[in-house]
């Protein structure tokens, strides 16, 4: 190197020591390059992390990545964590979005965002325009999945690149966590960098899935002291002596960032890497981080130090306009102070599309903000507040400075901090809205304010901690002169909250006493709503029928039919149907309440009353109409955004429908999906019961005993008896496990505990809960009197409620412990309700019992034919157990199956149907597409369509297909 003026070191610099990181990175580039050219091999991993302390070379490794994906032709977007920007709700994921959707106007990210714009607008930083309801984060989480999901798509092969995730707001961290397995499924690479011991302690996650495969992370070592001596000597020269360099490498400790910054400023000094040079080296190598960087800044000017404090608390991207307006310096002044920190290597202008300034490293920005004294500190917090608000950066943007701001009482500071809650809410990151409240809380604000901020407050927290909910809800209530309908959601929203967290006793009291005191007769009306509805789910009722002749006196006085009045019908209509009262009546009131609408997304009402009453439609053999108002309901749900503990519910009890239709396959598809839904939703444990529950009976139906035990051990299925009332219940479904596993006197005790229980609180109906006939089954081997003397008492119940498919249920079991000629005509009778009623699975059970015992009374033309329509409806409802079971009984018989036949479904297309009967004529594929003017593929896709709507699955397809008779040649 040449003596003289010192001139820096413009080749990009060579990363030193990190051949393995950079052949792990070339490796992932390498894949993501085929996935993207539709190679079909596993990729090992669709993400690369690189960890280490600060100072280690994370950045520079991303800036290597960022160069090599650029240079093969790739798409890249980035995102950095912000030391003061952790409160900041999806800043990381709005850095990566923001940047694509800038390139388009607002009718084109309306059309790019579709259904979600809505769901993810706010949490992207975009006006939600006419919502002012609040989706739930999986909502937010899905819909943000489905954006970078396009995005990938779009924009392939994609390398995101997200740098000092320690940093990372928690709900872009959770984001990140659920959405990074997906990236193997795209053309997608995730790289990230991060601290790992600076890594927030509710990042368990995002750390889960990062450490998931032994490749990775890859931890980031410090330099050997020859890497740090050839830093020095690309900047001094190769002149530069073995012991100056290896006192270069003491000083800095190995750390790539301050050996780079060490050099660069021995150049500057022109020094020359002599023994005699050690004490200035040690001076320079000091003001590189600590004391020393402090001290270089404030050699710089007044005017320089108050705009560096200024950059440091706004956080980057630092505008240069806003850091002169808080360090109060004319424009003069904040050019020629940026001038001075870009010289000394303190600022440096931002990468990213905005613009603006960023501090050269994390490091810097921390030692310089640190340095700011308490005092000054927190009035550079509250001055940036009021700069940002005034800039038009939003509530959320100011509400970050204030909550390092102390309590004044200041009511602008808690409208402000409100309105970004709401602005939070709307994202869908209510534990960011929770600290701001809390924090507005403590300000605090007027005293005629606090009943509706506590109630704000509650609502953040309902999701996240429903206890500290209950306690924010009952100060609410203590507040003097609450407003009567804020009282009223007040105390809405308290017993769902007690509900939630299985104190249903409570939320059934709190309502009763609150219907007792309110003046406004729409009001009392709405308090005596929810009272009904949590004692109707408390397990331990203790007057049931005392609530049901009020409920009845109730219902029949009421004429307006509003809101209030309609919720109370669906609670009549919802006793009325597990009180085993006559159908119509349960309908009648079914059909009164849902004539104004019930809505599933009433944030001051819950949905439980329009799922009961859509559920009085199932049970009362009308699963249609259930059906169409499951799918508006669930279709409501999702419009919400509400992905969560709803969804999972909805999903699943759909799923029951279709299986008591007899549609096992599609019900084990919804009620999985449900189920899946409810594992990640933290608190969603009701909505797993019922999962749970239909699935287990889902697959006991389909003779998958083995599988439904995995499920019930791996949920510790009936070894916990819920304080709410669940359906199907799950002593119930339990006991229905025991009986398949051959364990009758197991399910026998249990099920004669569930009979008290029910018979004590009035709940009759054999159609909600047919407990005696699985009780009777259970007793038939031992105690055969006893078991008949349920099953008639089942069949007299359900024929006062009048459903079908109950009764012919109810008669089956009679027949099957009757035995002998003499059930005969009950298997017949049985058989003739069940053909009447939805229960197509039922109706086969049904039939393949009856077609046993005519075999067994010798009656093999009638049992051959009884059989064969079983087997067949067994076949089309995905019972693969069952429809085994035929097999074997007409084995028995000495009859061999014959070729299943095509059961018509009304549910059928003319296209659909006229396919079928080619099909079963035994036409082959090919004549089936020329007749029909289809591809061949067209015609396999619409048989496979006829098999899906009668119940079947891809194995009882494949089954059915093989017996149509083959074309003669």
């Amino acid at each position: 190197m040449a003596h003289g003026a010192w001139q820096p070191n413009s080749d990009p610099r060579p990363l030193l020591e990190r051949q393995r990181e950079l052949r792990a990175l070339e490796s992932a580039l390498s894949d993501l390059r085929d996935a993207a050219d539709g190679v079909q091999r596993a990729r090992p991993s669709g993400m690369l992390a690189f960890t280490g302390p600060g100072g280690l070379g994370k950045t520079a490794l991303l800036t290597k990545a960022r160069a090599r994906a650029t240079g093969h032709g790739f798409t890249v977007l980035s995102a950095c964590g912000g030391q003061n920007e952790q409160d900041m709700a999806f800043r990381l994921v709005r850095q990566l979005v923001q940047p694509v959707l800038a390139t388009m106007d607002e009718p084109e990210r309306r059309t790019f965002l579709g259904s979600w714009y809505d769901i993810v607008a706010v949490a992207l930083g975009l006006e939600a325009t006419g919502t002012t309801h609040a989706p739930d984060p999986t909502g937010v989480r899905d819909g943000l999945d489905w954006v970078m999901t396009r995005i990938a798509t779009m924009k392939a092969p994609l390398v995101l690149l997200l740098d000092d995730l320690h940093w990372a707001d928690p709900e872009s961290l959770g984001w990140l966590a659920s959405f990074a397995p997906r990236a193997t499924d795209l053309a997608l690479l995730i790289l990230v960098a991060y601290r790992p011991d600076e890594l927030p302690s509710d990042a368990a996650a995002f750390r889960t899935v990062v450490e998931r495969h032994g490749n990775r992370p890859y931890p980031l070592a410090r330099l050997s002291t020859a890497g740090v001596a050839q830093i020095i000597r690309d900047e001094l020269g190769e002149g530069a002596e073995d012991e100056f360099c290896d006192e270069c490498w003491s000083v800095t400790g190995g750390s790539p960032f301050e050996a780079v910054e060490l050099a660069i400023k021995l150049g500057e000094r022109n020094l020359k890497g002599a023994q005699d040079e050690l004490d200035a080296m040690r001076g320079l190598a000091a003001a590189v981080k600590g004391p020393g960087l402090i001290e270089t800044l404030h050699g710089l000017g007044t005017s320089t130090v108050r705009f560096a404090h200024a950059a440091a608390v706004l956080g980057p991207p630092v505008s240069p306009e806003l850091a002169a307006a808080l360090a109060v310096i004319g424009s003069e002044d904040a050019v020629e102070a940026t001038e001075r920190l870009r010289a000394a290597r303190i600022l440096a202008d931002a990468q990213g599309p905005g613009g603006g300034l960023e501090f050269v490293h994390p490091l810097t920005a921390t030692t310089i903000y640190r340095s700011i004294s308490s005092g000054l500190r927190v009035g550079l917090h509250d001055r940036a507040a009021e700069a940002v608000r005034a800039a038009g950066l939003g509530p959320t943007a100011a509400a970050r400075h204030l909550l390092e701001v102390p309590c004044e009482g200041r009511p602008e500071v808690v409208e402000c901090l409100r309105e970004a809650a709401r602005e939070y809410l709307r994202a869908g990151a209510p534990e960011a809205a929770r600290r701001v409240l809390a924090r507005a809380l403590q300000e605090p604000p007027l005293p005629e304010d606090r009943a509706q901020l506590l109630h704000e407050l509650a609502g953040a927290t309902f999701l996240i901690e429903p206890t500290a909910t209950v306690t924010h809800l009952q100060e609410a209530l203590a507040e003097p002169a609450v407003d009567p309908e804020l009282r009223a959601s007040i105390v809405y929203r308290l017993t769902q909250a007690l509900a939630h967290t299985d104190r249903l006793a409570e939320a059934a009291t709190v309502s009763a006493d609150e219907a007792r005191l309110a003046t406004h007769p729409r009001i009392r009306l709405r308090m005596q709503a929810d009272h009904f509805v949590w004692s109707a789910f408390r397990a331990d009722e203790p007057d049931s029928y005392a609530r049901t002749r009020r409920l009845v006196r109730l219902a029949e006085r009421l004429t307006g039919r509003g809101l209030e009045e309609r919720y109370i019908l669906g609670s009549r209509a919802w006793d009325a149907l597990v009180r085993g009262e006559p159908r119509r009546t349960a309908l009648a009131c079914a059909e009164e309440a849902l004539l104004g609408g019930l809505s599933w997304t009433d944030e001051n009402r819950g949905f439980e009353v329009p799922v009961s009453v859509a559920l009085v439609f199932m049970y009362s053999d009308q699963p249609r109409r259930a059906e169409e108002l499951f799918t508006k309901g669930i279709a409501e749900c999702e419009g919400k955004g509400w992905r969560g503990s709803h969804l999972a519910l909805g999903q699943t009890l759909y799923g029951y429908i279709r299986y008591r239709r007899g549609c096992l396959a599609d019900a084990e598809e919804l009620v999985r999906e449900g189920l899946r839904i409810a594992d990640r939703v933290e608190g969603a444990v009701p909505a797993q019961w019922f999962a749970i529950g239909i699935l287990i009976q889902t697959l006991l139906a389909r003779g998958r005993t083995t599988e439904a035990r995995r499920l019930a051990n791996a949920y510790h299925y009936g070894e916990i008896v819920p304080n709410a009332v669940i359906y199907p219940d799950p002593r119930t479904v339990y006991a229905e496990l025991l009986l398949a596993e051959g364990r009758h006197a197991e399910a026998a005790e249990l099920l004669s505990d569930v009979g008290e229980w029910l018979d004590a609180r009035g709940w009759r109906n054999p159609s909600w809960c047919p407990w005696q006939l699985h009780l009777a089954s259970a007793l038939a081997p031992t105690a055969p009197g006893r078991a008949l003397s349920l099953a008639r008492d089942a069949v007299k119940r359900a024929r006062e409620f009048g459903a079908s498919s109950t009764i012919g249920q109810a008669l089956h079991i009679e027949a099957e412990v009757t035995g002998g000629s003499s059930a005969l005509k009950l298997h017949a009778e049985a058989v003739e309700h069940l053909e009447q009623s939805p229960a197509a699975y039922e109706l086969a059970r049904a039939l393949i019992g009856h077609g046993a015992a005519l075999s067994r009374n010798g009656r093999l033309q009638e049992a051959a034919d009884r059989l064969y329509q079983g087997l067949e409806g067994a076949v089309h409802c995905g019972a693969e157990g069952l429809a085994a079971r035929a097999r074997e009984e007409l084995s028995a018989a000495g009859l061999r199956p014959l070729p299943l036949r095509y059961a018509q479904a009304d549910t059928l297309t003319a296209q659909e149907r006229r396919t079928a009967e080619l099909a079963v004529q035994g036409q082959p594929v090919p004549v089936i597409a020329k007749e029909l003017r289809l591809t061949e593929q067209g015609v396999r896709q619409l048989l496979s369509g006829v098999y899906r709507k009668v119940g079947t699955d891809a194995a009882g397809l494949a089954r059915a297909l093989e017996t149509f008779p083959r074309p003669r040649a």
